[in-house]
């Protein structure tokens, strides 16, 4: 049997940064619990139980008021853990499912009805054995009023990607911007290209998140306090104030060789957002208005 993965901290800081209040972790997930909760048999890794009760206690440990959970790839196209916990939020969580492309419409708003507000789109092959465009744009322009899609990426492709993105017909969001090289700074060719992306088109936001991945020890960083990813994306935050959204990306999936303290997570806040104005358009301004607006 597969040994079970945990990737989360067991013990993390209390940040010196306090969140305002209705601050909103927009970048989270729950794992199982597996015996309620079954993994995907196409799942590329095999985490230990980490659900909504984890889930919540973090929130509250680190000073946010909500959170957005994200389908992990490890449950497939089943969303009912992810919709188990926003139903255990009581309101206070909203979810990003994953779906089979041929979902039908009541699927669909099945799926609104539990809290649901936009569909994911993977295209790290580590994680997932297909990426079908043409049915994801299909399923695209049959999402429910207000929803939106939300694109997970690597640096590497996205010129391969602009033409499918470019067709999709409701807002973006790119996950952790795309997984830029954050060694490369500001200017770095990677944050250009990715500052095109925004560039071409209004509705395209992005997760300024996941410093531990970034700028890890072992992609090549310096690890933590990650001041490589603070250095290049503090100026795409002050540039694109109304389109970024921020989030642990706890249980942090895959990072077991290099475990991150959540609590530091949180102190990269103020380093890309300094301001007040700023650290309220991250933390509750936009994703209030991509996931609450109804």
């Amino acid at each position: 049997m597969t040994d079970r993965i945990v990737s989360w901290h067991g013990n993390p800081s209390k940040p010196n940064y306090t969140p305002p209040p209705g601050a909103v972790d927009a970048h989270c997930h729950v794992f199982g619990p597996m015996a309620e909760f079954p993994f995907s048999a196409k799942a590329k890794y095999l985490p230990e139980d980490a659900g909504p009760e984890k889930l919540f206690a973090l929130r509250d440990h680190l000073g946010f008021d909500k959170n957005v959970i994200v389908q992990a790839s490890c449950h497939g196209t089943d969303n009912a853990a992810t919709l188990h916990a926003i139903a255990a939020s009581v309101g206070k969580a909203r979810g990003v499912a994953v779906v089979d492309p041929d979902i039908p419409d009541d699927g669909l708003h099945k799926l609104h009805d539990g809290g649901i507000r936009g569909i994911r789109f993977n295209f790290l092959k580590r994680l997932v054995d297909n990426a079908p465009k043409d049915k994801f744009l299909d399923v695209a322009s049959r999402l429910p009023k207000g929803w939106h899609v939300v694109i997970y990426f690597e640096a590497d492709i996205l010129e391969e990607l602009r033409p499918f993105m470019d067709a999709i017909p409701v807002p973006i969001v790119v996950d952790h911007m795309g997984r830029p090289d954050v060694s490369q700074g500001p200017d770095g060719p990677d944050m250009k290209a990715f500052r095109a992306l925004l560039d071409s088109r209004e509705d395209i936001h992005f997760k300024a998140t996941c410093p531990e991945r970034l700028d890890a020890i072992m992609e090549g960083g310096k690890g933590d306090p990650w001041d490589a990813f603070a250095t290049a994306v503090a100026p795409l935050v002050a540039d694109y104030p109304d389109r970024c959204i921020w989030g642990t990306d706890w249980p942090h999936p895959n990072m077991q060789d290099e475990i991150p303290d959540d609590g530091h997570i949180v102190d990269m806040i103020p380093r890309i957002a300094p301001s007040e104005e700023l650290q309220k358009k991250l933390l509750i301004d936009n994703p209030t208005r991509l996931y609450w607006a109804d």
